[in-house]
């Protein structure tokens, strides 16, 4: 049961650091524009997100109860 707990844990902060990561790059693309970054490319991270969102809205009602199980899941770790 313990390693669980610790897989657990090891899942909710590789999450966290997924967010920071996009939470970043996204203030990057913000205060840098298009502009290639070297070693990454061009990679257009609200372009990224909005696919995603856009792809949750065309599955209408499923889309939305996807959202809210994610959204709930992220909110009670």
């Amino acid at each position: 049961m313990d390693i669980l707990k610790q897989i657990k844990t090891w899942a909710g902060q590789l999450a966290e650091v997924g967010a920071s990561l996009i939470a970043l790059g996204i203030v990057i693309e913000v205060l840098l524009g298009n502009m290639v970054i070297p070693f990454v490319g061009n990679i257009d991270v609200i372009g990224n997100v909005q696919n995603i969102l856009n792809g949750f809205s065309d599955a209408g009602i499923i889309g939305l109860v996807a959202i809210w199980v994610l959204y709930n899941i992220w909110k009670s770790k």
